[in-house]
């Protein structure tokens, strides 16, 4: 990356850019997505190129999605231009469903995205899951840890039993904060995340398990019982066999998908 564009296209904080230039970790990436000259690849933020450029010399289009008119124009500078479709647009936005009909092709989702629109973009792309192939996100760590997170862990949680309801995410590497420009204050992660053949949730019920999450959830160090005291009574947690006096990090997702479809069939409100 030179050090040229680094400071002639100083990042904007309101749209959370931290530009990747270390060598080793654009590599590692490239490795990582492993593109084929066919895929269709889609790229969030191409910022200046670091990924952009090696990922070009691999495919024969690329399509990316960016907002800043300035970082739009600096690819016109690259003699990848040729190969791109450019999308200006605010990703969460942007109807993926029309760029898989448009090309006929399952997409491959990637890019360093900014940190803080990481989960709202994730929750977006729920709802694309039968258009994508994968994903491949560059996230804070603190994120990818949530996305993972098994039962019982610290990091269990809505993000965790939701995602996964419709992926499988892993974590590939761990990024320090060293490889940006500017420095962030945190660790990252680069994830893989792969649509389920076949969803633990149908996605038209989404709605239903965001809402039961959330109150289990809510107050996290309190026992279900309390948690769902308004709404399930002794008898209820027997019928689904769930503990009432576990907290909410104890459930399963599968005890989750459950307890939801039965608060939906038995029309508890």
């Amino acid at each position: 990356m030179k050090k040229f564009f680094l400071f002639k296209y100083f990042p904007q904080k309101s749209l959370g850019q931290h530009f990747l230039h270390d060598k080793k970790i654009v590599k590692k990436i490239v490795d990582f997505i492993h593109p084929n000259y066919n895929d269709f690849l889609v790229e969030i933020g191409p910022g200046l190129a670091a990924l952009t450029d090696p990922i070009c010399a691999l495919v024969k289009h690329l399509s990316v999605i960016e907002i800043d008119m300035k970082l739009l124009l600096l690819l016109k500078k690259f003699n990848f231009y040729k190969k791109l479709f450019i999308y200006k647009s605010n990703v969460l936005n942007f109807n993926f469903k029309n760029l898989f009909i448009k090309h006929n092709k399952l997409l491959r989702i990637f890019g360093n995205i900014p940190y803080n629109i990481s989960v709202p973009l994730i929750l977006k792309l729920l709802y694309c899951s039968e258009f994508i192939y994968d994903i491949n996100f560059m996230v804070q760590k603190e994120v990818a840890n949530r996305l993972t997170a098994e039962p019982g862990d610290k990091s269990y949680g809505r993000l965790s039993i939701i995602t996964q309801c419709y992926y499988d995410i892993s974590i590939g590497f761990n990024i320090l904060p060293e490889s940006f420009f500017p420095i962030p204050k945190v660790d990252s992660s680069f994830i893989r995340m792969v649509p389920k053949i076949i969803p633990l949730y149908p996605l038209n019920k989404i709605s239903n398990l965001e809402k039961i999450t959330f109150l289990a959830f809510k107050t996290r160090r309190k026992i279900l019982k309390n948690n769902f005291s308004k709404i399930l009574h002794k008898d209820d947690f027997l019928k689904l066999n769930i503990n009432s006096h576990l907290r909410a990090e104890n459930l399963s997702i599968k005890e989750y998908c459950n307890l939801s479809d039965y608060l939906l069939n038995h029309s508890v409100k």
